[in-house]
């Protein structure tokens, strides 16, 4: 009878984690933030990657990280690579498209603590004296990874490091 409940309970577990999980293959995370600040000084704290130790979120939770730069900055292939959590953080992102002072998207590629290649996109609108910037975070995943998130709330953490991360672009921009 108890192996009959345990058996139960564990494909009932089993199946609202895959009902999840199938939730989790793609996520896409939407952050917007009004900065007090002219177009350009913004633009330029996202699109240089030398300005990301500023406003990164990654960076904030662990500032030992080693980090550098590799081809030329504020271009089209510039890459930002990381190394942090004492090895156990690592991977880079590469600039992939810059329209000037509208568009910037970027590519990940962690391969430390997991695998995985999300995008960030952000986009650029000047409002009146604000300038209104919006990032959308896109992350695809296989069934068996994405079943991993759901179990560990990855998705909450991911939101709340990006919302951190425009808090922080809004703060350097400000300044």
């Amino acid at each position: 009878m108890i192996l009959v409940i345990v058996a139960i309970v564990l494909i009932l577990f089993l199946g609202i984690g895959l009902y999840n999980a199938n939730k989790l293959q793609h996520i896409h995370i939407q952050k917007t933030v009004h900065i007090q600040s002219d177009l350009q000084t913004t633009f330029d704290n996202v699109v240089y990657l030398k300005n990301f130790t500023k406003w990164s979120p990654f960076y904030e939770a662990d500032p030992t990280q080693k980090v550098s730069i590799k081809g030329t900055d504020g271009q089209v292939g510039a890459q930002f690579h990381w190394e942090g959590n004492n090895g156990k953080d690592l991977g880079f992102q590469e600039t992939k498209e810059i329209r000037l002072l509208k568009y910037i998207k970027m590519e990940c590629d962690i391969q430390k603590p997991f695998k995985a290649k999300p995008t960030f996109e952000y986009s650029f609108l000047k409002t009146g004296t604000l300038i209104k910037v919006t990032q959308d975070f896109k992350l695809k995943s296989g069934l068996v990874d994405a079943f991993f998130m759901w179990l560990f709330g990855a998705k909450k953490d991911m939101e709340k490091m990006n919302a951190r991360g425009m808090e922080l672009l809004k703060i350097a921009s400000e300044k």
